[in-house]
């Protein structure tokens, strides 16, 4: 039996009302936990790019893979888990920052490559772009300084161009256009 790990698919579906709902469904009525969901436009005008990760081992991925392909709407799908793969979160922390702890709070921006978005009297907002692991060690550090807020994207993912390359970095606006075609 395979080990269950985080998994990461790309799905590229048609930008219509009530799709999102469709594909969100589909993993509720799995009883699939759905750990990380961003959805957002791609290159094509009428096409939105949904990233999503969850935990599933090899079989359940087939599975989950070909599940996604039923629903009308999905144009094209991919499990980048074992590919070479950009995956990138984002992070907005404002934290408690008076005098005495603002020069604190600015190194360890430094260390992690954060930005400061906001200045406030007794407080900061910053923001992190990377990937989950570093987001998580970033908030671990400045839990003893005081996280006020704290707001995360999902992550999002692409393949390397190497990797694309071989893939055919193509693939999904062939398919897609085959899709679309088809309809």
């Amino acid at each position: 039996m395979s080990k269950s790990i985080p998994r990461t698919f790309i799905t590229y579906v048609e930008d219509r009302p009530g799709v999102l709902n469709r594909v969100v469904s589909l993993f509720r009525r799995r009883g699939y936990n759905i750990e990380s969901l961003t959805v957002g436009r791609s290159a094509r005008e009428d096409v939105s790019r949904i990233t999503l990760v969850l935990h599933a081992d090899e079989d359940m991925a087939r599975r989950i893979q070909a599940n996604l392909y039923k629903l009308v709407n999905v144009l094209y799908v991919a499990d980048v888990t074992t590919s070479a793969a950009v995956c990138r979160e984002m992070a907005l922390i404002r934290v408690k920052a008076t005098n005495g702890k603002r020069a604190e709070v600015l190194q360890l921006c430094e260390v992690f490559r954060a930005r400061v978005v906001d200045v406030a009297p007794e407080s900061l907002c910053l923001e992190i772009t990377g990937t989950q692991d570093k987001i998580d060690s970033l908030v671990e550090v400045l839990r003893p300084v005081g996280i006020l807020e704290m707001v995360r994207t999902g992550a999002v993912a692409m393949l390397r161009g190497t990797e694309a390359d071989q893939a055919g970095a193509t693939a999904p606006d062939r398919h897609i256009e085959h899709h679309i075609v088809a309809a």
